[in-house]
């Protein structure tokens, strides 16, 4: 059994307000909490909206999972793990971005909802904390299972030939990466720009005009530079501007990673806040990005001339933080994994698949101009092919990290379902109809 966090749970939000009034009943409860027949609705919604197939057994599915979680949570009151209000405003701030981001702003979202994000996260703040402590619940659960070379061995032999999977042409790159230095004279130049915007601010230019023109966050500036966030949330030196203004009030020039800002503090309730701001990030002069290509073309010909290998190469001429001290491998954003699935490659960093598509393992790329998405900052890199592997059965050779993934993940569900097990039969548990007829894979229905 595994731990479903409902990420996208919002969406289902409408239906649940509306059903609770007509159809809603109790379908099951485990220890004191309740799982609504409104839930299971609500998760078959997300499930349709996601494009997958409803079936007849998928309720019982639904409910069974929303018993486990409700399991943990009992277990975790029990055992006195708690959540800190923190953890869960950071959760809370993180799935309204995503719901912001796929409806368009804040106020469309409050709009499509009908209701204000303070309402929202009052809301749901409890559900979050009981997901929260559900899978700080499950990590103790399963905290101290290892495997060994063995496990994984005697885990890949009883897999059915017939059932091992294909795995597709998997791909590994190297980087190195040059990021102008951004000199004090470019610094100097943002703050005297933000400050003549925050005095024509103060003399009533609205803030709202200044940010959608000037602001270079992507994020808010379409938005007249509206954040709402709580606590925790942002970047400590902008929080705690944030926390030291009046309602009103338009900061002095604040410095923090992301470049310079001036804020202004529309409202403060709590630990939550509205405010708007206006970013400026200090751009370095085309000459810089320039002497950064010429360095990294230096670089270039000195490894296809082989007067350098790719690790001193890496260690004379980079400047990444993340890759520099690792040969310059380029760790897989989504999976966390040093290897990248042909297949995904375009969806997940296009830039690297353009660069790469025509390439042979061990091959290096000319020096190109590189957009660090996630930080924001331009630079040039040249990327190294590492590997690239044919499309295969899985085997022990080739993919033994994966398959020690599944030998791990096989030994915690072992784990968990003898803990549910357990926990069932010193539990209260109630199923209603119409799921007393339904075959869990544990067993809830004490007959």
């Amino acid at each position: 059994m595994k731990l479903t966090l409902i990420s996208s749970f919002f969406l289902a939000l409408s239906f649940a307000t509306s059903a609770q009034k007509t159809i809603d009943k109790i379908a099951a409860q485990v220890g004191e909490n309740v799982i609504l027949l409104s839930e299971i609705q609500g998760q078959k919604i997300q499930a349709a909206q996601a494009g997958m197939e409803l079936t007849p057994e998928m309720d019982c599915a639904i409910l069974e999972e929303l018993m486990y979680q409700n399991l943990l949570v009992n277990q975790a009151i029990i055992d006195s793990i708690d959540v800190s209000p923190e953890m869960i405003d950071a959760e809370m701030e993180q799935r309204l971005r995503v719901i912001e981001n796929q409806i368009g702003s804040r106020q469309k979202m409050e709009e499509f909802y009908g209701k204000t994000v303070a309402q929202i996260k009052n809301e749901f703040r409890p559900i979050i904390g009981d997901q929260l402590r559900a899978q700080e619940m499950e990590r103790q659960i399963t905290s101290e299972i290892t495997v060994t070379p063995r496990d994984v061995e005697a885990f890949y032999k009883l897999i059915p030939k017939d059932s091992i999977p294909l795995i597709n042409s998997q791909l590994s790159f190297q980087q190195i990466v040059i990021y102008p230095e951004i000199g004090a004279a470019e610094k100097e130049r943002a703050r005297v720009r933000l400050n003549g915007l925050r005095e024509e601010i103060i003399e009533g230019k609205p803030f709202s005009t200044a940010a959608r023109i000037n602001s270079d966050d992507p994020g808010s500036a379409a938005q007249g530079g509206e954040i709402r966030a709580s606590k925790g949330m942002m970047v400590k030196p902008f929080e705690a501007t944030v926390f030291s203004l009046k309602e009103g009030e338009v900061s002095q020039v604040v410095e923090t990673e992301y470049g310079y800002h001036i804020i202004k503090l529309l409202k403060r309730l709590g630990d939550d806040y509205t405010c708007q701001h206006i970013l400026i990030v200090p751009t370095f002069e085309d000459q810089a990005i320039e002497a950064a290509a010429i360095r990294l073309d230096s670089c270039y010909q000195l490894l296809q001339e082989g007067k350098i290998s790719w690790e001193q190469a890496v260690e004379k001429y980079s400047n990444d933080e993340f890759t520099k001290l690792n040969r310059g491998i380029i760790t897989n954003p989504t999976t966390g994994d040093q290897r990248w699935d042909a297949e995904n490659l375009n969806q997940i960093d296009q830039q690297i698949y353009l660069l790469t598509q025509n390439m042979k393992e061990g091959d290096v790329s000319q020096p190109n101009l590189y957009t660090n998405m996630q930080e924001r900052k331009q630079g040039v890199r040249i990327v190294r092919l590492m590997t690239r592997s044919k499309p295969h059965k899985a085997n022990l050779l080739d993919d033994y990290t994966l398959i020690q993934r599944a030998a791990e993940n096989e030994k915690k569900r072992t784990i968990i379902n003898d803990w549910v097990t357990d926990k069932i039969s010193s539990t209260y548990i109630r199923v209603n109809s119409p799921f007393l007829d339904c075959d869990f894979a544990n067993p809830w229905l004490k007959r």
